[in-house]
């Protein structure tokens, strides 16, 4: 089967579903696989153990991250078609790009030919991945020790416009965020009150999440920029980037030209989908 065959058949395997949390979920399991150890999907490596968990089980995925089941049921499909001949790697490659254009953005040629990792640890997870709490020059040199402009990481951080969070993550901000103050003062104070209705403080239910971008859910647009000149960004990481003079700038430009976002997004979607790629035999 030739790898645009099989893109085919993803994408209409995507259409079928009909669901934009699923190409939310997609989206982000693809992001998290990219980022962390490059295109080889070992995000969907199972843990053999509590005491050997993979990278799937790490505190930065688990219970964010789903969707595992899609990627599961096309390489099902697939192999039942042409058994061994596309990997996983592309078909979540393949998953990312559909979810991308299905949800309003602009879609984007994919190469083929990657091959599957075989080494997944939560561990590892810890230094590799941006936490919600970073600060921007602490995001401006973790993308860069991957290659990525500071210009690219406002770009590639507007994937949140289709995001969904615990309230783990961004808690600190609504209740316990310095010794001075409990709600962070650069966070829109009618956001935050409707953040605390949906996350109450102490809540142990683990099933309780917010959209990223409550303004346009399930579309690729530049809500999120536009989010966050209103201080509303949900998550510190969010909200830094108003405390750039550059990256500023970047914020308002992508928040007044959707379109050109929607461009340089695509542009670093693809980038990033090469990055540190498996090739040939392992």
């Amino acid at each position: 089967m030739r790898s645009e065959t099989a893109s085919l058949r993803i994408r209409e395997w995507l259409l079928v579903l009909l669901d934009y949390t699923f190409m939310i979920a997609l989206l982000e399991v693809a992001n998290k696989c990219y980022y962390f150890q490059g295109c080889d999907a070992s995000v969907l490596i199972d843990s053999t153990s509590p005491s050997n968990q993979a990278e799937k089980d790490a505190p930065a995925n688990n219970p964010s991250l789903r969707g595992f089941e899609v990627i599961d049921n096309a390489k099902a499909r697939l192999e039942a078609i042409c058994k061994g001949v596309v990997s996983c790697a592309d078909i979540l490659a393949f998953a990312a790009r559909d979810s991308v254009e299905i949800s309003g953005g602009i879609g984007y040629d994919v190469p083929a030919g990657r091959r599957d990792g075989k080494i997944s640890l939560a561990s590892d997870t810890f230094t590799n991945l941006p936490p919600p709490s970073f600060n921007v020059d602490q995001l401006t040199q973790l993308f860069a020790n991957k290659g990525f402009t500071q210009e690219e990481m406002v770009t590639l951080s507007g994937a949140h416009t289709i995001g969904r969070s615990h309230c783990t993550p961004f808690s600190n901000r609504l209740y316990n965020f310095s010794g001075t103050t409990s709600q962070d003062p650069s966070l829109d104070p009618v956001y935050a009150s409707q953040l605390k209705q949906q996350c109450p403080q102490g809540s142990t239910n683990p099933n309780l999440v917010v959209p990223m971008d409550l303004s346009s859910l399930g579309t690729i647009d530049a809500g999120y920029y536009t989010n966050i000149l209103a201080n509303r960004g949900l998550f510190t990481s969010d909200q830094t980037l108003l405390t750039n003079a550059a990256t500023a700038i970047q914020v308002n430009q992508n928040a007044m030209n959707t379109e050109l976002w929607r461009s340089k997004f695509a542009s670093t979607m693809l980038k990033m989908g090469q990055l540190d790629v498996l090739t040939g035999n392992a």
